[in-house]
């Protein structure tokens, strides 16, 4: 039987230097190994030059790796950078740059695709093809952080919002947590890292359990259960008297404030009476409302809401003592839905 190819990007110091050890090397390889790949980027065992020629022939052989790579890039006037990184079997995912005042955060797809089928969301319009390794995913931080170094910056955050339901790729998901936070990579705090979900109840009662205290983001985008099916479909097996006792256990369980992700779309989910609505689905809970202006996909009827009544339902969540902001516009003059960029090279290529 042959022997299943090493994913050595998904593995960490200590699965390295156990792979080392079965090798006939010694166990430090394996360390310097992730080293050499997170911190340094090293695109090839020829880069480990603490390494004897003879040893990087033999992984070489034995253990190839590959990176992801970039088909396009865009940059926008404000240095948002969004990127169609290839995967090694040709499948792609979008990866963006934002900057803030405190730095770059990276917004990281988790999926080929997605199965949640929002209707307003370009990600799921092709479905999902398949989940992300732990390395493909820790690979797109890599490639940022490559970026940003050139421009004398760094990762600073990440948040997996990107392509994808991360919580429906859990393992992946939390071993890529686990690495990114590894002191030996690129050591980002789990206080420093955020995890948006359509809303998959027991995956967040199981993610409250780890010991990793991610932020979690819930994309709630309606406070009651008629109008969030109409958007959500997910809504229908995890309906709100099921996703807030989740939501209140992962508060509860972490010390971490829930941000709840809110899309603004006109005369849907925009009214002062549906404000009302989630200030009561909303009270007595330590959270943060996130209200989000809606970029527009084609295939979706909606529009974005007007920023006057925008600012009004901030007002009115504001008024009840909810935290509640709207988020900041970034990159308007790419492809900046969700999804856009990877859905129009798919059609190029059918």
């Amino acid at each position: 039987m042959d022997q299943e190819p090493y994913d050595i990007l998904s593995m960490g110091p200590l699965e390295l230097s156990a792979l080392f050890t079965e090798l006939q090397e010694p166990r430090f390889r394996g360390q310097q190994l992730f080293e050499w790949i997170w911190r340094h980027q090293a695109q090839s065992y020829k880069e480990l030059t603490v390494w004897p020629k003879i040893l990087q022939q033999k992984m070489t052989d034995l253990a190839p790796f590959s990176r992801v790579q970039a088909i396009h890039t865009q940059v926008a006037t404000d240095s948002t950078t969004k990127l169609l990184l290839r995967l090694d079997d040709g499948n792609q995912v979008e990866t963006v740059l934002l900057p803030h005042p405190y730095g770059y955060s990276v917004c990281v797809s988790s999926q080929v695709g997605c199965n949640m089928g929002c209707h307003f969301c370009a990600s799921g319009i092709l479905g999902r093809k398949r989940n992300l390794t732990a390395g493909e995913l820790l690979d797109q931080v890599g490639y940022a952080q490559k970026i940003l170094a050139s421009r004398g910056d760094h990762v600073s955050r990440v948040d997996l919002m990107g392509i994808g339901e991360p919580l429906d790729n859990y393992q992946a998901m939390v071993k890529f947590i686990r690495l990114l936070h590894e002191p030996r990579g690129l050591g980002l705090s789990y206080r420093h890292m955020t995890v948006s979900t359509s809303g998959l109840v027991p995956a967040i009662y199981r993610l409250a359990d780890e010991g990793i205290p991610v932020t979690l983001a819930v994309s709630l985008h309606a406070p009651t259960d008629a109008l969030r099916l109409a958007l959500m479909p997910v809504n229908k097996a995890y309906p709100l008297d099921k996703l807030m006792p989740a939501c209140r256990y992962y508060s509860e369980t972490t010390g971490r404030r829930v941000t709840f992700e809110y899309l603004m779309l006109d005369g849907i989910n925009d009214s002062p009476v549906i404000a009302d609505q989630l200030v009561q689905l909303l009270r007595g809970f330590p959270c943060h409302v996130n209200l989000i202006p809606w970029n527009p996909v084609d295939e979706h009827p909606f529009q974005p809401s007007p920023m006057n009544r925008v600012r009004r339902f901030l007002q009115i969540v504001q008024e009840h003592g909810i935290s509640c902001t709207i988020r900041k516009e970034l990159g308007q003059e790419i492809d900046a839905a969700c999804g856009q960029l990877r859905r129009r090279e798919e059609e190029i290529l059918r």
